[in-house]
Parts: structure tokens; sequence; C-alpha cells
């Protein structure tokens, strides 16, 4: 029987590389290499380029989690380039430490780029000073021997107002008689903690309005012309006061208002800060930081009452400035307001809430964009009544997107109220929220899970997550901790 020889077979590659010696496999696929690049840039390579699912619209914020891709984000931008928000505001949540501030900071900075003017009302630790003084800005320092806030000065609106006529002045004149009554009001709130009563709300317009009228030219009054007038008892406020042509009914009526204004004008617990004339005026054609670190937080009082009268003043600047351009007498500017802390304030207290809310209602079609940041919701849900709680979760209601950072498990039954978040959005912001482990190679405290980590909501649409990672030009200007690494 005849015997055949079989012929060697030809070595073919497996899925995983040449088998055999002198071949090899590898454990795993490499990924096709990939780069990133506009529209223009890789219109050529078609049909090998693929579109990214997130915005491109807005400052560049960081890269998407899942994708890689970039992801661009600030509420200014997507209220008026892409129509996804109903108001250009935000409201930023996380644990401390996660990056709440560096997130905004980088939105302030790319916004400036685009010609809007960030505006800082507040900087308590401070994380925006740098920032405002890198991009030409202007920072004012307030506290104990830093600087003053005159809460009755309208800054620049009276000559604006003078600037205007007919309806337009009128309005801008009602604006600044509500706004100096609101901040009078809300600094007696800070001190009794508890809201002045309907009749010493009504006896202070009425002393502002004869206020006013003292000081018509000159010099702007202080807080103390206001006690004056309450003093002098002029025929106006005592109507308003119904003592009945009784001067000694009168004087027992108004002793608790005279007592908490005369607490702050010196010698209380507000250390006359607000009562002495503003050290430096506010400018409007260029970014503004409210320097208020030099506050200790052992304060908790003055903290609050400091970032309220910025605040209050910003707002007011903000609406005048917005006067004259829709007068024609000045340029069209927009802005992006960043109000951080906001916890400090509405748990100084009963009724601040009322204050804020009353500040913050500026017009989408003014041209502001406004970003509120703090803890957690139950930063919000710790205030003394049941209505000041609901009007606080209002501010997350209404905000056109909620940026939330890692968040500890029992925020999410109340998170889930305000904002609707999928079971695998609330794990991963719970995850995100675990303590740092111990670096045992380099003997330190690893960075937190959630260092940098971000979820994007808006309304009911799926949450994009996101990291952001800081620039080689930007690590200078968010060290944070500048007295330790000196």
């Amino acid at each position: 029987m005849a015997r055949t020889t079989k012929e060697p077979r030809e070595p073919r590659p497996t899925a995983r590389g040449w088998p055999g010696p002198g071949g090899g496999t590898v454990g795993y696929v490499e990924p096709a290499p990939e780069w990133r690049g506009t529209s223009v840039q890789v219109c050529g390579l078609w049909p090998f380029g693929a579109g990214a699912g997130t915005p491109m619209v807005g400052v560049p914020l960081g890269r998407d989690l899942d994708s890689g891709a970039t992801v661009c984000c600030d509420p200014v931008s997507w209220f008026t380039r892409t129509n996804l928000l109903a108001n250009p505001s935000m409201f930023v949540l996380g644990r401390p430490g996660l990056g709440k501030s560096t997130a905004v900071r980088r939105m302030a900075l790319g916004l400036s780029g685009y010609g809007v003017h960030p505006l800082i009302f507040g900087d308590l630790k401070p994380d925006y000073v740098d920032l405002i003084r890198a991009i030409g800005g202007q920072v004012i320092s307030l506290g104990r021997g830093r600087g003053n806030l005159n809460v009755l000065d309208p800054g620049e609106s009276v000559q604006a107002a003078a600037r205007l006529t007919g309806d337009a002045r009128h309005r801008l004149l009602a604006d600044i008689h509500g706004r100096r009554l609101h901040m009078v009001s809300a600094l007696v709130t800070i001190l009794r903690t508890e809201p002045p009563t309907d009749r010493e709300e009504t006896i202070l317009s009425a002393a502002l309005n004869v206020l006013d009228d003292r000081h018509a030219e000159g010099r702007v009054p202080v807080l103390g012309d206001l006690v004056q007038v309450i003093k002098d008892a002029p025929e106006a406020v005592r109507s308003v006061a119904l003592d009945r042509g009784d001067i000694t009914r009168y004087r027992d009526i108004t002793e608790n208002l005279e007592a908490s204004l005369t607490a702050m004008l010196g010698d209380g617990r507000l250390g006359g800060t607000f009562a002495r004339p503003t050290t430096e005026a506010m400018k409007l054609d260029r970014p503004v930081c409210f320097d208020v670190s030099g506050i200790d937080d052992s304060e908790v009082l003055l903290q609050a009452a400091a970032l309220l009268s910025c605040w209050s003043y910003g707002f007011g600047a903000v609406s005048t400035a917005h006067a004259l351009a829709d007068a024609g007498l000045e340029p069209q500017r927009n802005y992006f307001l960043v109000m951080d802390e906001l916890w400090r304030v509405l748990q100084a207290g009963r009724g601040l809430v009322d204050r804020v809310n009353a500040l913050t209602r500026l017009d989408r079609q003014r041209g502001v964009g406004l970003a509120m940041i703090t803890h957690s919701i139950d930063d919000l849900l710790a205030l003394p009544t049941a209505e000041d709680r609901t009007k606080a979760k209002g501010f997350v209601e209404r905000a056109g997107m909620v940026i939330c950072a890692g968040l500890p498990p029992a925020e999410m039954p109340q998170l889930g109220q305000v904002v609707e978040l999928t079971e695998a959005e609330k794990r991963l912001l719970v995850d995100w929220s675990t303590p740092p482990a111990w670096d045992g190679t380099n003997s330190r405290r690893a960075d937190p899970p959630g260092l940098g980590n971000f979820l994007i909501k808006v309304g009911s649409r799926p949450g994009i997550p996101l990291h952001v990672d800081l620039t080689a030009a930007e690590l200078e200007i968010n060290d944070t901790n500048k007295r330790w690494n000196k």
C-alpha cells in the first residue's frame, strides 16, 4: 500500500496574533488610535469620522467620563446659543474639597474670553481672587480693618438716574430705594435671627425717603444718618409709626429698631463694616471680585452680612448698568454672577430666604448668568421654618441646570425630589463621595475618588458625567493651599 506524505500546513495568524516559534500572541486587542478635531478639520476623513454626543457649545469644561469627548458647558452659552436652558442660571452641589469652585472658575475664565464679565459677590476662602487679577479685573477687599461697604451707598445709580428720563428714571430710583430697604432689613434680620416687623419695615422705608431728601446733594448717607432720622422723629416717619400724636409712644415703637441699627455702627457684632463710607467703588466695565476672606470663620454673622451686602450692592450695580444700556447711554455688557457659600446666608436667620430671592430675581432677557453654590440639599432643608425650606428648594428647581459633585447616600432622597436622577446616576454621585484612601507609596492621603468629577443635569434629560482637568496655566490660580505650599 502506497504511503503518502502530508504536506505541512501553512501557518495562519489567529485573532490574537501569530502562533508558534518566532510568533507571539497578545492578551488584548489594541484599540485603533483616535484623534479629535472639529468637523472642518476631519471632514476629509469621512466615513471614518464620528460625531461626539456631547454639547460643543460654550466653555470647554472637561471630558466625558464615558466617551472621552470634550464637554462644553456654561449657563450663558447654553441659554443664548443652544436654547437648552429656560434661564441662564445653574445650581452647584457637592461635598467640600471635590472641586466645585474649580469648575465654576473654569466657566468664569472661559466666559471672560467670550466678553462676559465674571462678578464674584463674596469670596470667603479666597477661591477667585487670583483668577480675577489674572484677567485684569478689580478685587475689592472687605472686613475689619480691610475695607468698608456702605449698605446705603447706591453706587453710580444716582448719577445714572440723573441721565435717564421718564419711566426709566422712575424705575431706577424705585429699584435703589427697594434694594437699600431690603439690605437694611436683612442686616436687622441677621442681628436678631428673625425679620423686622411690618411696622418697622414701613418706618425704615419712610426714614430712607427723608434721608434722601436731606442728602439730595453732597455726601452719601451712612447708617448713622438713618438712625439720626429715626431719632429726630420727622412727621413723615411718625405718621407711618402710628404714634397717634404721642412722642412717647413713638419712642416706644421705634426703640427696638433704633437699638438694632445702633448695633451696626461700630461697637456691635458687625463692627461698623457696613456703616462707614464705601472704601472702593465697584467698576462695571471689567470682572470684579469682593474679597471677604479676611473675615474669620468664627464670625458667622459677619460673614453672612458681608455676603448679603456684596450681593445687594453688586446686583444693584448690574441693574444700573442695564438701565443705562437700555437707554442707549452705555454699551450692553453681559455678566456671569457667582454666589458662593449660599448656605451661610440662608441659615443666618429666619426670613433671609426672601431677601436672597428678592435680590436674585433678574430678568433672563437682561444678559446675566447666575451660579449659586452650596454643599448639599440638606443646607437648604436645615432652615427653621417649612416656608423657608420650600422657598430655598425653589432655588434649585428654578435653576436652568444643576451640576452635582460627589454627595452622600443620605442626600439622594432629598435631591431626587428636585432633580430627576436615575438609579445609575445616584450610584455615581455616591461613589464620587467615597472618602480618599491612604497612599502608602507616597505616605500621603490619596486624592478623593470624585475629585474633579461632575454630573450635569438639565431637566429630565440624561446627565452628562465629566471630569475637569486643569491646564498648566490654571494650576497657579487654582492653588487654594498657598500658605502651605510656600
